[in-house]
């Protein structure tokens, strides 16, 4: 029985976790689907890198979402695999991180699956697990950490969202989409009941040149993000094991406001 990477089976869907950036993180598996493409549709934060491990006669596609901007809606980003699928094309749809980690990897297997037409998956190493990993930042621990918790800082609002026991002493939190957002998800976390003192972690651009990971405490991560000019791609993650990261102290005026206060 032919596999989906089998070079002589044609019109497939081949959907491939591109990473948190660096093309050295890409499986094994996700280098074999790249080499065989005929079409990649990709998202604007893969790396070039990795685009050019595809052959140069293959269609390249960007479908890149910027906030409160996408080029083509997600119903489009379907149709757009499918269509092409059914010229018999081998269709890799390239995403960041992980598909199955707010990578909307879940909707495109469905339409695929409802035209009736074959699809594969090949996980990636997730941005959260990627930039971690980059700052030597264990998102669980032993002594600090028994549970990691994976939320989106924009997805439906944060109104919407139900994080209630997510983040405090001995769990890890980890917000993906927060940059924009960062003092709104401090103060719904403080309201919730977490310490103001509680570590916090940046991640900018993780395993990608210019990486950086800053650390503060919860109740400076709205200030701190604005005096960094952070800007996405870059998760952020809330907990003790934040005091193992090897990253740069940004605690700033939120700690001479509390040392005045004492």
């Amino acid at each position: 029985m032919a596999t989906l990477l089998d070079p002589h089976a044609r019109g497939r869907v081949i959907l491939v976790g591109a990473g948190p950036g660096d093309p050295g993180l890409l499986t094994v598996r996700a280098v074999e689907a790249l080499k065989s493409a005929d079409v990649v549709v990709h998202d604007g934060l893969v790396d070039a890198r990795v685009l050019d491990i595809a052959p140069a006669s293959a269609q390249r596609i960007s479908v890149a979402k910027r906030r409160s901007r996408h080029t083509l809606p997600q119903e489009s980003i379907n149709a757009l695999i499918v269509a092409h699928v059914k010229t018999g094309a081998i269709v890799v749809r390239l995403k960041g991180g992980d598909p199955f980690i707010f990578g909307r990897g879940g909707e495109e297997v469905e339409a695929v699956r409802a035209a009736g037409l074959t699809v594969e998956v090949i996980p990636g190493v997730s941005a959260a697990l990627g930039c971690a990993a980059g700052a030597m930042l264990p998102l669980t621990h032993r002594d600090w950490s028994s549970a990691v918790s994976f939320v989106a800082g924009q997805c439906k609002g944060l109104t919407d969202q139900d994080w209630s026991g997510l983040a405090g002493k001995g769990r890890t939190l980890v917000i993906y989409m927060g940059v924009a957002t960062a003092e709104a998800i401090a103060d719904k976390l403080m309201a919730d009941g977490v310490a103001p003192d509680m570590p916090v972690a940046v991640l900018e651009r993780g395993t990608l040149p210019g990486a950086r990971a800053l650390r503060t405490l919860l109740a400076d991560l709205g200030p701190m993000v604005g005096r960094e000019g952070v800007q996405s791609p870059a998760v952020i993650v809330v907990g003790e094991v934040v005091q193992l990261a090897d990253a740069e102290d940004k605690l700033g005026a939120w700690a001479t406001a509390a040392e005045a206060m004492a």
